[in-house]
């Protein structure tokens, strides 16, 4: 079994795998950096969720290795906003031209690490039903005194991982400042109804400094473990699937 892949807006790759049934639910997976596209990981997520009636979408941000582009020209959430456009437009599966149409596409984001901001800020657009976050990044600005530091991350993105990541003029200044992509800075306009959050208490990567204000301030849903550390959390570990299933039903 293999996933598909597309192009969005000429820009943004992405893997996919339509529903096994006739369906408009569609669940884009917004992945952590730095790391490696996890081709067993994506198998496995979209396989279950396709059967389950689930378009699935794994997208590259752009500037992120097959993605064109560069990366915090703007905020990333944004290309997760463009490949939603996209969907009732219309797409191609690149290896053999075959097109599909969603109409009426129904948003579910899974966003694990650095892509929970986007699940978090995407949650204002109106199509967007449902959010889960594993270990989100709530305030970039918060993240100074964890052990990835932004003035880390970003020489060892550029010395690591090279060309993988196109990184804007300033981009990582504005992350660190918190000027983009930053959902404590926009906690107004979030909808946290929306919105289910895990986090391990034990978690030295992500600050957990900002989270409890911004689930009270948004009425975000949380489980607050006490040990998993940072993803040692997993949608496909069936105490998790559980919850995310249940969660994703509710009206």
């Amino acid at each position: 079994m293999h996933l598909l892949r597309t192009k969005f807006k000429n820009e943004i790759v992405s893997e996919f795998l339509p529903a096994k049934v006739t369906s408009n639910k569609v669940i884009i997976f917004c992945s952590g950096m730095p790391g490696y596209p996890d081709k067993t990981k994506s198998i496995e997520l979209c396989e279950y969720f396709s059967k389950k009636g689930y378009w699935c979408f794994v997208p590259r941000y752009r500037g992120a290795w097959e993605s064109e582009g560069e990366l915090f020209l703007k905020s990333p959430h944004q290309d997760i906003l463009d490949v939603m456009d996209e969907l009732p437009k219309g797409f191609r599966d690149l290896w053999n031209g075959n097109k599909f149409v969603i109409k009426n596409p129904e948003i579910y984001i899974f966003g694990s690490s650095f892509g929970g901001p986007a699940g978090l800020l995407c949650s204002k657009d109106t199509r967007v039903k449902k959010v889960v976050c594993f270990s989100p990044v709530i305030d970039w600005r918060e993240e100074k005194n964890t052990v990835e530091p932004i003035s880390k991350l970003s020489k060892y993105v550029d010395e690591a991982f090279g060309n993988a990541y196109r990184v804007a003029k300033n981009g990582w200044k504005k992350i660190e400042k918190g000027e983009i992509y930053n959902p404590a800075t926009e906690f107004e306009k979030i909808d946290g109804k929306k919105i289910l959050i895990f986090h391990a208490k034990n978690d030295e990567v992500v600050s957990q400094k900002p989270l409890k204000s911004f689930v009270d301030k948004t009425s975000s849903g949380l489980i607050l473990l006490k040990t998993g550390g940072h993803l040692g959390m997993s949608v496909m570990k069936p105490k998790f699937l559980k919850i995310c299933l249940k969660f994703l039903k509710e009206k």
